[in-house]
């Protein structure tokens, strides 16, 4: 057993990305972050769907047509395979848990 909001450092200085479960067209990733966000000519386009909760915190997704989505805690969105996004913003001042669920 495992619980989520385990292991969690204070200071943060680089994101971390954790698979938590791996199995065939699944994947289940804990990412934490304090303050980080995606580089600017970085952008995500990914082979799979994914699902994506805010546990605890706040960040902001921003999609190449310019669309910004603010997630809090408790929100979830999902974004389709090759849908290029990446992380604008999450919040400076205290550690965003997010869920992700890759799936094909």
């Amino acid at each position: 057993m495992k619980n989520i909001f385990s292991s969690i450092p204070d200071n943060l200085e680089d994101e971390i990305f954790e698979d938590l479960l791996k199995n065939g067209n699944i994947r289940i990733e804990r990412i934490l972050s304090k303050g980080q966000s995606s580089p600017a000519q970085g952008w995500y386009d990914q082979d799979e769907h994914e699902w994506v909760a805010v546990l605890e915190g706040s960040g902001i997704i921003t999609f190449e047509d310019g669309r910004d989505v603010t997630l809090k805690k408790g929100d979830c969105l999902s974004i389709p395979a090759h849908v290029r996004h990446r992380v604008k913003w999450t919040d400076p001042a205290r550690v965003t848990v997010w869920l992700a669920v890759f799936y094909t």
